[in-house]
């Protein structure tokens, strides 16, 4: 076969169903709304309340190249634990809502992002399969008013409910803000070379178990 017979990326991704979807959480403690589209430029509204995850849930649409919409009201006069918890729940349902059976993706995606002194490195497995891996040391317990400890809870919640298999590594890094930042552009950036199509399987779900 020529090489120019060969597909590109933009009619590979022609042939591909849309990878869009929007999931409604409601409980007692929060009501959350996630639409995304996997396939976006990176367009993102985020109202949840907590204006720090507002910033990271603006990370992961920019960096990821998702167009992401989260619209969330909490029980935030407590604390911010279910608002924050809940949007990732709902995130992961969403996500792995749009990307189906998998079919067609790559899979494995990794990167390594620095933001100033802070360097962290993330690999992650669309795997159908919940595991995260958690390396970082946030030295302060606020950054503005957001809790740091909750950045784990919504990895925890993001992972469980989109069953990927995720590890994230701080490499350096002694600012809470910078290394968040660059653990949320990381994990970003990881997710779109995962869920890149890749053309020489475009029809096939990658695992030699046939099933993800």
């Amino acid at each position: 076969m020529q090489l120019s017979d060969q597909p590109t990326h933009n009619t590979v991704l022609s042939q591909v169903p849309a990878r869009q979807a929007s999931v409604h959480r409601v409980t007692k403690e929060t009501d959350v709304q996630v639409s995304l589209n996997i396939d976006g430029t990176g367009d993102c509204s985020a109202k949840t309340g907590v204006p720090f995850l507002d910033h990271m849930l603006h990370q992961i649409a920019s960096h990821g190249l998702i167009d992401l919409d989260v619209q969330a009201t909490g029980d935030i006069e407590i604390d911010d634990h279910h608002t924050n918890e809940d949007v990732g729940i709902t995130l992961g349902q969403t996500l792995a809502k749009a990307v189906g059976d998998r079919k067609g993706i790559h899979r494995f995606g990794h990167f390594i992002a620095p933001l100033d002194e802070a360097l962290v490195q993330v690999a992650l497995d669309f795997s159908g399969r919940p595991h995260l891996s958690y390396g970082l040391h946030i030295p302060t317990q606020r950054v503005g008013t957001y809790d740091t400890q909750l950045v784990r809870e919504f990895f925890v919640a993001l992972v469980n409910h989109s069953q990927i298999t995720l590890h994230i590594r701080q490499l350096d890094g002694i600012n809470s803000h910078h290394i968040i930042e660059a653990t949320f552009k990381a994990v970003a950036r990881s997710m779109r070379l995962a869920l890149e199509i890749d053309p020489r399987r475009a029809s096939q779900i990658p695992s030699s178990k046939g099933m993800l």
